[in-house]
């Protein structure tokens, strides 16, 4: 009996939980609660007020004054309370004159950026190693499916701004060329595993802070 009814409860308390889920309007994030693996808690409705469902940053232009003249300004759950397990967010990407947002993923969410200025080279990389490339201009969408290796870069003579939809309020990031050379993986394994030069792997470690 223990055989056959513990596996009824299982599946009563998924469907009860979901129903639980399902009823809830919205779940604020609480920053001052512990943050779980299913992610922020839940603000008490009560502390609830309008301004956790309103952000204002993505009116701001991003500071373009760095390496790659690019500024990303972020709307996740992390900065944005009210997105909190919705499954949506939204990022501004402002790319000065040959400005790039480099070859990165996010293995959390799809993504769609909207070109508002400017001309934009955009594409990914299938799993099977083949590349989607075009060039965008203003009004063109884009969509880069979940987990792909993607990019962006400004190829036209004045600045660009494109702002970006995500199918989850935590997308998550990883750059390629941080996590190759922005840490203490040592230059040998770099090198026998990329087939790069070591000169060369040891200039971008310089420059992007890496070590070993």
């Amino acid at each position: 009996m223990m055989r056959t009814s513990f596996p009824i409860f299982f599946v009563l308390s998924l469907i009860l939980s979901s129903s639980y889920a399902a009823v809830q309007d919205f779940c604020v994030a609480d920053y001052t609660a512990p943050q779980g693996p299913a992610g922020y808690s839940c603000k008490n409705p009560a502390n609830v007020t309008v301004d956790d469902f309103v952000y204002s940053a993505l009116g701001v232009p991003g500071n373009t004054s760095n390496m790659i003249k690019t500024g990303i300004t972020t709307a996740f759950s992390s900065q944005f309370p009210g997105l909190n397990g919705l499954g949506v967010s939204l990022a501004r990407a402002d790319l000065a004159v040959g400005g790039v947002v480099p070859m990165h993923t996010h293995h959390g969410a799809s993504e769609i950026v909207l070109i508002i200025e400017g001309t934009i080279t955009a594409g990914f990389i299938s799993s099977d190693n083949k590349v989607y490339l075009k060039t965008l201009k203003k009004g063109d969408i884009m969509v880069f499916p979940q987990g792909l290796l993607h990019f962006q870069v400004n190829v036209g003579d004045t600045p660009a701004l494109e702002f970006v939809s995500f199918s989850s309020d935590s997308p998550g990031l990883q750059i390629l060329h941080t996590a190759l050379f922005q840490n203490n993986l040592p230059t040998d394994l770099i090198t026998r595993s990329t087939f790069l030069d070591t000169a060369e792997i040891k200039k971008l470690k310089a420059l992007l802070g890496g070590t070993n």
